[in-house]
């Protein structure tokens, strides 16, 4: 009887310390690009921003965009009109920064 009162409690003590660990927020990567961008002054659906964002870096990794100037270029085609080359710049910066730094160093090497 004691093993199975000890396993009972052991039961109980996993998940009563796995149910918060659920409960807590995850972080918000969408949020924090978004909030960035917002500050160069491009807006824009949070889906749509957030996917073009990791579309980019996905081709990035796949090799489609041989260098960041064409990532820069598939940004300012798919961002809406009157959206600044400096703007698309900074959207690839924002997007890398938050989606996928190991990319950093293409974009660095564009010397913008």
């Amino acid at each position: 009887m004691k093993g199975m009162g000890l396993a009972g409690i052991v039961a109980a003590m996993a998940i009563a310390l796995a149910a918060p660990a659920q409960a807590a927020p995850e972080h918000d990567y969408d949020t924090d690009f978004m909030n960035e961008i917002h500050q160069y002054g491009i807006y824009g659906p949070q889906d749509y921003d957030a996917w073009l964002a990791k579309i980019t870096c996905e081709r990035m990794r796949n090799g489609a965009d041989a260098d960041a100037h064409k990532s820069q270029a598939f940004i300012l085609r798919n961002l809406p009109r009157g959206t600044t080359e400096g703007q698309s710049w900074q959207f690839l910066g924002a997007a890398v920064g938050h989606y996928c730094p190991e990319q950093a160093p293409r974009v660095q090497a564009a010397g913008v």
